[in-house]
């Protein structure tokens, strides 16, 4: 058994974690091209899969055997009953459960290479309220993941208030394509939190773009800005690091790509599976690298890997 696959073995949870953020529906249909103002496209359904960035991370991490307290507003609806049934299947519990509302639901378009395009309807994942945070347990030394979906939204403010109050505490933040739609103020209190902050090739061009440095500077400006740990994933061509001092490169695990739906929440997951289990951000990386991998050999956002699973596709890694 090879030194990752030895270490996989021994996964087990050593921080406390809290997932913060959205459950909602992916209609996932096949797309020959996007479409253009005016046209009549025919699409093939492919299905209808419980989704969102932190209920994949919440899949992730459950299957590879971390633990987390899984705050995901789930409602009263049509699509929150999906989720509240897909959940239970998984033996998956969210601490919060909204008095009304519905669950929000996006449809994903999946292009011949496997490239996707969401298009998404906003439901009580972002309508968190101030109740629902104080029940929170959150103890020293957790993990903390949010994602910029739900900063992004009229709720941001709510959330970086309850983020700015915790003791002791790692937020792991994927702003996503929201990135450029913080407010500067807002992005200014976030980022003195310190957060673990991933993010895709794209998204830190707009990174780069929005605080006016070229796309190879940026891991350096942020370690100098910021002082704090920036990821920013290559898809095939692995992934880089960067701490307040040193920084690194991650090469990618082969992977025959189906679809992309879930890569990045999958590779957070697995990224914070690492950390939980107290590895070095380095190898926490490769996991979360180990995860995407499968994830986009596989139909759907929520195909997260059991850790047997990947072992088992890695053993000589």
């Amino acid at each position: 058994m090879s030194s990752f696959s030895q270490r996989l073995a021994a996964l087990h949870t050593t921080r406390p974690v809290t997932v913060l953020g959205a459950a909602v529906i992916d209609v996932i249909a096949d797309a020959y091209a996007l479409p253009w103002r005016g046209c009549d496209i025919e699409l093939k359904q492919q299905g209808v899969n419980i989704g969102g960035c932190a209920l994949n991370i919440a899949i992730a991490l459950k299957r590879l055997g971390i633990s987390a307290q899984n705050a995901l507003p789930v409602g009263h609806g049509v699509w929150a009953e999906i989720i509240r049934h897909a959940m239970a299947k998984q033996d998956l519990h969210s601490v919060v459960e909204a008095d009304t509302g519905d669950n929000g639901w996006c449809l994903a378009l999946v292009e011949p290479d496997g490239e996707r395009t969401f298009m998404s309807f906003s439901g009580v994942e972002n309508q968190w309220q101030q109740s629902w945070l104080d029940a929170l347990n959150v103890p020293n030394n957790s993990l903390v993941y949010l994602s910029g979906y739900q900063l992004a939204s009229p709720c941001g403010a709510l959330l970086t208030d309850w983020l700015e109050g915790l003791q002791n505490v790692t937020a792991f933040i994927d702003f996503g394509p929201r990135i450029a739609d913080i407010p500067d103020a807002l992005m200014t209190r976030i980022m003195a939190c310190k957060p673990i902050v991933s993010l895709n090739r794209q998204e830190s061009q707009l990174a780069a773009e929005r605080w006016g440095v070229e796309d190879d500077r940026l891991g350096a400006y942020w370690q100098q800005r910021f002082g704090s740990v920036l990821i920013v994933r290559h898809d095939k061509d692995g992934a880089a690091w960067y701490d307040a001092e040193s920084s690194g490169y991650v090469p990618a695990f082969a992977a025959s790509v189906v679809d992309t739906i879930g890569a990045g929440d999958s590779h957070a997951g697995g990224t914070l599976a690492g950390l939980a289990a107290g590895w070095s951000l380095a190898d926490a990386v490769m996991l979360g690298n180990a995860v995407a991998a499968w994830v986009v050999s596989h139909r759907g956002g929520d195909c997260a890997p059991t850790r047997a699973e990947l072992l088992l596709a890695h053993k000589d890694v």
